[in-house]
């Protein structure tokens, strides 16, 4: 096989299931890929049908897409595997879960809401990328009531951990307890940003729930239930807008 053919690593194996871009570019880093029994340390390298691609010394191709977006109940990991607690995708039927899906991007333990579990890496990773601008709404329950002091303390941002974290927007919900309700709209995900935020101005978080991705609100949706779409019906869903 020529190398100027065929598709490149990190993009087949991210169409095999194995993970969104960084995941995938890990594995092959680590040595962990083989094309045809040889380790192939480059994420560029070329590989088409022809060939045989193992990870760990297991065959892997290109799989059916799958593309979920659940309404996720506390108490449940955003994980492929947990060895304490229960973890999302043992929420689904098992004709779901034999197609190796994961999390795009990722809600905490006591935290609710949207959240998108595929095995199209190459879509996952378009979704969390800050240049498709796509942005996620939560609506929190904070333990006390809020002023319009700390409303713009929160506004401005503050640093944590080296990483600079500013919403977008926050503002008070017409929602009882009044003024401990409060929307969050942020742009790139940090793990706990919103939690983390309202922790920097005093605050504790009882409740965080994700109300939106993108134009895709959540409304009816159960927890613990799920909607299964097409690749282009997400795409769709979040662009332009759909209540689920």
């Amino acid at each position: 096989m020529k190398m100027e053919q065929g598709i490149r690593l990190n993009r087949y194996l991210a169409m095999c299931g194995a993970g969104a871009r960084r995941k995938v570019e890990s594995l092959i880093a680590e040595g962990r890929v083989r094309v045809d029994g040889k380790v192939v340390l480059m994420p560029g390298y070329r590989v088409d049908d022809t060939v045989r691609v193992t990870v760990d010394g297991i065959p892997v191709a290109p799989e059916e897409k799958k593309y979920i977006v659940i309404n996720k109940p506390s108490g449940w990991v955003c994980s492929v595997s947990d060895a304490f607690d229960p973890i999302i995708v043992d929420l689904l039927p098992e004709t779901c879960r034999q197609y190796r899906l994961f999390p795009v991007g990722r809600l905490d333990r006591e935290s609710e809401g949207l959240l998108i579990l595929t095995n199209d890496g190459e879509f996952a990773q378009e979704i969390l990328h800050p240049s498709k601008n796509i942005l996620r709404e939560y609506h929190v329950l904070l333990d006390r009531e809020i002023s319009r002091r700390e409303i713009r303390l929160w506004m401005a941002g503050t640093e944590l951990d080296g990483h600079f974290l500013k919403p977008l927007n926050v503002r008070v919900l017409e929602k009882e307890p009044g003024n401990r309700w409060v929307s969050v709209v942020i742009g790139e995900g940090i793990k706990r940003e919103v939690r983390r935020m309202a922790q920097s101005i005093g605050f504790q978080v009882l409740m965080l729930v994700r109300k939106r991705i993108g134009k895709m609100e959540l409304e009816n949706l159960p927890k613990g239930e799920f909607i299964e779409f097409s690749r282009s019906e997400l795409w769709r869903a979040i662009r332009s807008g759909r209540k689920i």
